[in-house]
């Protein structure tokens, strides 16, 4: 079997995770069925310290590693993308490096550094939701989708945030090596093969602009003050002092969604809360935060969050409970 010369990129303050996630799966499938040769890439070579203080060796710097025969180039996000994205000999390297590779990857954050060597415009991507803004106001031509674990858009993946790393990996080896091996490395690991949920999941309360007007403000306060409540268009208009077709038009300007959509999202996350931290059942928690029923939470929480409200507490209460 021919090699698959995987390289990845690091840089001063690279998240630790985004490197070690995934070349762990890569070589956990090289054990398993061969196939994979992984190396190191820097701005130069030698110790990289990460974000969080961990140095790691890279074997190449830029100027001394061929970015030509690589198979699959993956970049790392980190806090310190930020610097590392201004750096001209490392972004015109990875820009090098992905015109002759097969495929291109990026980490969490790591998509600040394709965009900045020209690799994604025009295409879908994601990154770790806490940067999703931050990349669609500096790069209006990606299309930026916050919610998905990943994303392929032709030869180039992007991930979320850092754990996220693992996920792309697993489904680059599995669309090289099978779902068998793929599953294989995935137990090993102790992960999804296929993790179910998106990041919405993860984060809270990003989805929303800020009301620009104090009318719409009241009734947004409204809402987050009593999410159980009621809160038909005709309450929310008196709340705001304005007529219902008139407050239907400006809460979709100033907030991007209608007053229902918010709502709703707004009972989603009094319900997550609810359901991290503490016991009370589905049930209760879904009249208490406006739901009625069960099983009405349940088709929000699919919507809303890709999973269900009992899964989502599986997941995010706190360990004390398993101790």
């Amino acid at each position: 079997m021919n090699q698959r010369h995987v390289v990845f990129v690091i840089y001063e303050g690279f998240q630790s995770l985004d490197l070690a996630g995934p070349l762990e799966v890569f070589q956990h499938a090289d054990r398993l069925a061969g196939g994979y040769s992984c190396r190191i890439v820097a701005p130069l070579p030698g110790p990289v310290r990460s974000s969080g203080g961990l140095p790691v060796h890279a074997a190449h710097g830029v100027a001394d590693l061929d970015p030509g025969g690589i198979d699959t180039l993956v970049v790392a996000g980190g806090r310190g993308v930020d610097r590392a994205r201004h750096d001209p000999a490392l972004t015109g390297w990875i820009a090098s490096a992905a015109a002759g590779a097969r495929r291109v990857a990026s980490v969490c954050s790591g998509v600040f550094l394709l965009a900045a060597a020209g690799l994604v415009d025009g295409r879908r991507v994601t990154t770790h939701w806490g940067r999703a803004e931050q990349l669609a106001r500096e790069h209006p031509g990606v299309r930026v989708d916050c919610d998905p674990i990943f994303v392929r858009d032709g030869k180039v993946w992007t991930s979320a945030g850092v754990t996220a790393g693992m996920d792309l990996a697993l489904a680059l080896v599995e669309a090289d090596l099978g779902r068998e091996t793929a599953h294989t490395v995935a137990r090993e690991l102790v992960l999804f093969l296929r993790r179910p949920g998106s990041q919405s999941q993860f984060g809270v309360g990003l989805w929303s602009a800020q009301p620009a007007t104090d009318s719409i403000g009241a009734a947004v306060s409204a809402i987050h003050a009593d999410p159980g409540a009621r809160h038909t268009v005709a309450d929310l208009a008196g709340c705001a002092g304005l007529s219902t077709r008139h407050l239907q038009r400006r809460f979709a300007a100033e907030l991007g969604v209608p007053p229902a959509v918010y709502v709703e999202r707004v009972r989603v996350e009094a319900a997550q809360r609810a359901l991290v931290e503490g016991g009370d059942p589905v049930e209760a928690i879904a009249r208490r935060c406006g739901f009625g029923t069960a099983e009405t939470l349940r088709r929000a929480f699919h919507r809303h969050v890709g999973v269900a409200p009992s899964d989502y507490r599986d997941r995010f209460r706190s360990t004390r409970e398993y101790t």
